[in-house]
């Protein structure tokens, strides 16, 4: 076998003179020798197949959290989920396989395409939260008008109070209302369209606005506003260190959105409040009678199956235990909803009275029934007797009878001697005549089948009488003297 240096040496040589036999006087050996090397040098080997990493079975692992993550996940972080799919290797070729991940999706990646707002036509809203304060927050996207204020709930009462708020603001209505698919304002989703809450479509018919809703787990589509709601967080929430009270709050945010309404926006090179002259020239009017939101109070369900109200408790389905409903009053009636579905009404009561519906529970109020469970050999014994035995032992301890339990143990060694079917008729005469003593039952066997049997009463018994003369009561009055 030639080394690598040999068959280069007659590779050259061969390059050089053109002859197998030249070549091979040449480097010292013979014409088969560099006919065999050239000839090998010759063919080109075949590709070798890609051998198989020892990532590829977490390959769909590895892109759906690169996916979820946009990208941003590690590889460090990554490795625990992969040691419970069953990785063994080493953390070097995990890296390798998240930047290869990454490399692709880079190329997959979403491509967005400027939004061009058109003046009056769309107003993006939502809400944030920093500790236990909640954030709202609107943007009028031709302008850049920003609007911020603080509550503490989430509500759709409180949703719809700000939003009029905002429209007074701006002293009009724009086209469109844009928000995520929050709870308070979604009625429901069908085949990925939203429907909106009865509550929303009716402010929103009265101001004249057509409701939106974005993709599901996809704020990037409201961006606009997704921005504001973290540069409220961190120019203002933060650097104030909290408000003694909500009204304190509100009165911060007012002055800030005066001042960041009145400064040059980045994105637009102009002041927003100038550009809202504009476009307040399009936006709708709004409505000269202006709706009073109704405050609808928010309740959750406990264990109980209840939710309290005026201090009063009101029963509501078992499926909503946990969840939140709506409460409404009207007409002198509560009524219970949840996502603008009525689930339960109720006539209000009184504080600390109860208003409960059978149907709700699937059976009717009773009073309570302590199970019977025996536990040594003599109840079970006993209580294997059926029925009889346990209206007879409930019946004893009723009564307060000694001993209870020896005489237990005493009538259920009388079934050895007398049968089971004769002492669960000498249980039934003795429940009957109150007798509940092992000396009474065992009484009643000795005294065999020729007892008298208490019956019940039957009915009345019609018997036709035969009718009488009757005389009068002139009859027997006194005869005065005459």
């Amino acid at each position: 076998m030639k080394s690598a240096r040999d068959q280069l040496d007659i590779v050259s040589a061969y390059n050089e003179l053109g002859s197998f036999r030249a070549a091979a006087a040449l480097c010292g050996t013979t014409h088969k020798t560099v006919r065999r090397v050239i000839e090998r040098r010759n063919v080109m080997p075949a590709e070798r197949p890609p051998r198989p990493k020892i990532t590829d079975a977490l390959a769909g692992l590895i892109a759906e959290r690169v996916r979820a993550s946009d990208g941003r996940i590690s590889a460090k972080r990554l490795m625990p989920a992969c040691r419970a799919a069953g990785y063994g290797g080493s953390p070097r070729h995990l890296r390798r396989a998240v930047a290869e991940a990454k490399a692709s999706w880079r190329h997959r990646r979403r491509v967005y395409r400027p939004w061009a707002p058109v003046p009056g036509e769309h107003l993006a809203i939502d809400w944030g939260q920093e500790g236990k304060l909640h954030v709202f927050c609107a943007v009028l996207a031709w302008s850049r008008v920003r609007f911020v204020r603080f509550a503490e709930h989430e509500d759709q009462a409180t949703t719809l109070a700000l939003l009029a708020e905002c429209f007074e603001i701006l002293g009009g209505v724009p086209a469109v209302v844009l928000t995520d698919r929050m709870g308070c304002l979604k009625g429901g989703v069908v085949a990925n369209v939203v429907v909106p809450a009865p509550g929303y479509v009716a402010f929103a018919a009265h101001y004249g606005f057509r409701p939106d809703f974005c993709e599901a787990a996809d704020p990037e589509s409201k961006g606009i506003v997704e921005n504001l709601v973290g540069y409220a967080k961190s120019d203002l929430v933060i650097p104030a260190g909290g408000w003694p009270s909500i009204e304190a709050a509100n009165e911060s945010a007012r002055n800030w959105c005066a001042e960041v309404n009145g400064r040059i926006h980045s994105e637009i090179i102009a002041m927003p409040d100038v550009r809202l002259v504009a476009e307040r020239a399009v936006l709708r009017p709004l409505p000269s009678l202006r709706p009073a939101v109704a405050p609808i109070a928010v309740r959750k369900v406990d264990r109980l199956r209840t939710i309290r109200y005026g201090c009063a408790r009101y029963s509501v389905p078992g499926d909503l235990i946990g969840r939140g409903v709506e409460l409404a009053v009207s007409a002198g009636e509560l009524v219970i909803s949840v996502r603008g579905r009525e689930v339960a009404r109720h006539r209000i009561v009184g504080p600390g009275e109860l208003s409960l519906l059978d149907h709700h529970y699937g059976r009717a109020a009773h009073e309570p029934v302590r199970a019977i469970r025996p536990r040594s050999d003599a109840e079970i014994a006993f209580c294997s007797l059926g029925p009889v035995a346990e209206a007879f032992l409930r019946a004893a301890a009723a009564s307060g009878t000694p001993r209870l339990g020896q005489g237990l143990a005493a009538i259920a060694d009388l079934g050895r001697a007398h049968g089971t079917e004769a002492l669960v008729a000498a249980l039934e005469r003795a429940l009957a005549f109150r007798r509940y003593g092992a000396a009474d039952v065992r009484s009643i066997l000795a005294a065999g089948t020729g007892t008298p049997v208490i019956r019940a009463a039957g009915e009345r018994l019609a018997i036709e009488l035969p009718s009488v003369p009757v005389r009068p009561l002139s009859a027997y009055a006194i005869e005065s003297a005459r």
